[in-house]
């Protein structure tokens, strides 16, 4: 068997868009709940792990960082958001203005995540030839 990191960046890229798919799962849900007493907004943090796993290989390159990478660790973490604030009276802390800016623009991110995934592995199809 021949060992190759061919696939590092498409593991990476393939865990970060399912987190933008369940983010968007999530911030759908909050949206959902926008007008349910005492529902609390929640999020997903994984940018944070990433950049957290990915800054413990300092002083490397992008390419080593990534190499050494263990991507089964990088697991999206849902989080009730600003728990203690509330909106309304109600306890609901969902604004449905930023929830919808925070959809767009996590669906935006997950199309460029999908686009660098199709890319990548157009670059592996051009090798092969």
């Amino acid at each position: 068997m021949i060992n190759t990191n061919v696939y590092d960046y498409i593991n990476v890229l393939g865990k970060t868009a399912d987190a933008a798919w369940e983010r968007n799962e999530v911030l759908a849900n909050n949206m959902a709940n926008v007008n349910t007493p005492g529902y609390k907004r929640q999020d997903i943090n994984f940018e944070d792990q990433l950049r957290h796993a990915l800054g413990n290989f300092r002083y490397k390159s992008v390419d080593a960082k990534v190499a050494n990478l263990k991507t089964a660790q990088l697991k999206p973490r849902v989080f009730t958001d600003a728990q203690n604030f509330s909106y309304r009276l109600d306890g609901n802390n969902v604004d449905i203005d930023t929830e919808g800016v925070e959809l767009a623009s996590n669906q935006i991110k997950y199309q460029g995540l999908m686009h660098s995934i199709n890319q990548e592995f157009s670059n592996l199809q051009m090798v092969m030839k």
